[in-house]
């Protein structure tokens, strides 16, 4: 599913036009993000836990040429499933 199927799905769920929804998905992303890039986490009961990950600084090949790289340690963003989520699947 792509962002054009979501905002359909959720303007025809909500009884709303797609540009309403486009707009509320758009808003929930941003405070999303805005909540990560602050250290924080967003918990979403029934559904899961959006996080920060802190990723290492490591070693890697270049898978050309095979000679090794540094890549530097970064913050990634985390996604993990709550109970109810996972038990649909």
């Amino acid at each position: 599913m792509n962002k054009a199927e979501l905002v359909a799905k959720i303007a025809e769920d909500a009884g709303i036009t797609k540009t309403q929804a486009n707009a509320t998905l758009d808003s929930f992303v941003e405070a999303v993000t805005k909540t990560l890039k602050g250290g924080g986490k967003v918990t979403l009961v029934g559904f899961g836990t959006f996080s920060v990950s802190k990723r290492a600084a490591r070693t890697g090949r270049n898978p050309q040429t095979g000679a090794a790289i540094k890549i530097k340690a970064k913050k990634v963003a985390r996604f993990k499933a709550g109970k109810e989520l996972s038990a649909k699947m």
